[in-house]
């Protein structure tokens, strides 16, 4: 997935003016993102601190990791019973 050229910092402050009563076209506008971004990032982000976005952003790198390692295991576990399977 393609990284955000926007730092936490600067999606909520994107996130407040919204919650203050800017229009959203506007303030796509001025960032240079689509609506479709700025209502994902809502939908995602809305309510969350910095620290808690960042939070969010480790957990789901650190989740992302595990499920890779977790399918590497399993192929690996596939591939020694199918070796036990054929020497029997």
């Amino acid at each position: 997935m393609k990284a955000s050229k926007f730092s936490d910092a600067q999606k909520a402050f994107l996130l407040k003016q919204g919650a203050d009563g800017i229009p959203v076209a506007e303030i796509c506008r001025k960032a240079g993102i689509s609506q479709a971004t700025y209502f994902n990032w809502k939908k995602k982000y809305d309510g969350l601190l910095r620290t808690e976005m960042r939070r969010l952003k480790l957990l789901e790198d650190e989740n992302t990791k595990s499920r890779k390692l977790v399918a590497d295991l399993s192929l690996d576990r596939e591939m020694l019973q199918d070796v036990i399977r054929r020497k029997i």
